[in-house]
């Protein structure tokens, strides 16, 4: 098994020591800076399986620079490690398209479970699965990562489409938010956060709220399912 290479962006010096010591022994290559315009250049410069990104840096702060990162390399995991941990700071760095958010302080324990799942994912995309999902006249285009309903064009961030291509795949299953929280945020289910929800009414505001055939459905104490259902 190849050695998958990170990139780790922490300017706290003692936590960038002790997560490379850390990840290298746990048979990871880590390339540890502190500074995200020297991240940024470094990203441009070398190929990654997987990036870890503090929010507060010199140079260019985490969100910036997991936008950057997103017009470039959109499958890349990416990690972001902060002590913001309001439900507005989150959703900030799943908009900048970060995979995961971790909260300071962690264990390095959790840290590397989220690691490895996210990989994990990452090998298990690289299999085809169909270029085109269709519901009714919603459909996605996995290659150019483009929506549309219809003849218009939806644009989605990128946990949008990450979320949406997962109810696509799962079309009239009802999901847990435990299930979304798994397979699209690759963290345990928190019943005190409601990111989920939150990203849910963004996908309806954008896929249903215009069309007379709502497709996102709420089952009450269940949680969603996407279905095509005329309503009443």
């Amino acid at each position: 098994m190849d050695e998958k290479r990170i990139l780790l962006v922490e300017d706290e010096s003692k936590i960038a020591q002790a997560l490379k010591k850390g990840l290298s022994e746990n048979g990871y290559e880590v390339e540890a800076v502190f500074d995200g315009a020297i991240a940024k250049r470094l990203f441009q410069q070398h190929e990654y399986d997987l990036i870890i990104l503090d929010v507060n840096l010199p140079g260019m702060n985490g969100y910036e620079l997991c936008k950057f990162i997103r017009t470039h390399n959109q499958h890349v995991p990416v990690i972001m490690l902060t002590a913001l941990s309001t439900t507005d700071d989150k959703i900030e760095g799943f908009d900048a398209g970060a995979d995961d958010y971790v909260i300071k302080p962690f264990e390095f324990k959790e840290l590397l479970v989220r690691i490895r799942a996210l990989l994990k994912r990452t090998l298990n995309q690289q299999v085809p699965m169909g270029n085109i999902l269709r519901v009714a006249d919603l459909e996605m285009n996995l290659d150019s990562k483009e929506v549309k309903r219809g003849d218009q064009k939806i644009v989605l961030t990128a946990k949008e489409f990450q979320l949406l291509e997962y109810f696509m795949r799962n079309r009239n299953r009802v999901l847990s938010r435990a299930d979304i929280a798994e397979k699209v945020w690759d963290i345990d289910f928190d019943t005190q956060t409601n990111v989920i929800d939150v990203y849910v009414n963004y996908l309806r505001n954008k896929i249903d709220k215009q069309f007379p055939v709502k497709l996102i459905h709420t089952q009450v104490g269940m949680g969603y399912v996407l279905k095509e259902e005329h309503t009443r």
